[in-house]
């Protein structure tokens, strides 16, 4: 409740209703015949969302958390992927206190990147421009620009040549 400045019995209600909100409009995105209707609903839930992304079927966008997430222009994210902005282990005071204490942090998937089907990405990864994410890849620290990762946890498979061809050069260049 304190992340969100509720008090009270009041701030208790109020918070309890915008998780119900948030619920309903995750489960419109979860069912959205449309991709262009997904982002939409997840912008209306507080997603930051680019121009022209496409988010596949059932893409789980963190349910406590969405204003957090950050996602660019021309990114593609491919059905079943799940983005966090938090975790918080709750089973174990112990495990809760001494090794993973709670985490809240920004997500951010830069533009132009491509997230396939699949994939899990934790609280406060950034995945940088350009860059793809293997299928079924756990993602629990940065990826760097124009790379591709893949695997439990995401490894470096190859970097990706920035576009141009060697002998082109922008106008900053001439």
């Amino acid at each position: 409740m304190d992340y969100y400045k509720y008090k009270g019995f009041i701030g208790k209600l109020r918070l309890y209703f915008k998780f119900f909100i948030d619920w309903i409009l995750q489960t419109l995105a979860h069912i959205s015949p449309h991709p262009g209707l997904t982002a939409a609903v997840h912008r209306m839930r507080g997603v930051d969302i680019g121009k022209c992304v496409y988010i596949g079927p059932r893409v789980h966008i963190d349910g406590d958390y969405p204003q957090l997430i950050t996602i660019e222009d021309f990114v593609s994210i491919g059905m079943n992927t799940m983005i966090f902005a938090h975790s918080n282990p709750t089973c174990s005071v112990v495990i809760k206190e001494k090794f993973y204490p709670r985490k809240v942090a920004p997500t951010t998937i830069k533009k132009g990147a491509w997230v396939t089907p699949g994939c899990t990405i934790l609280a406060g990864v950034t995945i940088g421009e350009n860059s793809v994410v293997g299928a079924g890849s756990v993602v629990i620290k940065d990826v760097a620009p124009y790379t591709v990762v893949a695997g439990n946890p995401a490894k470096l498979v190859k970097k990706l040549a920035d576009g141009r061809s060697n002998n082109t050069k922008t106008e900053a260049e001439k």
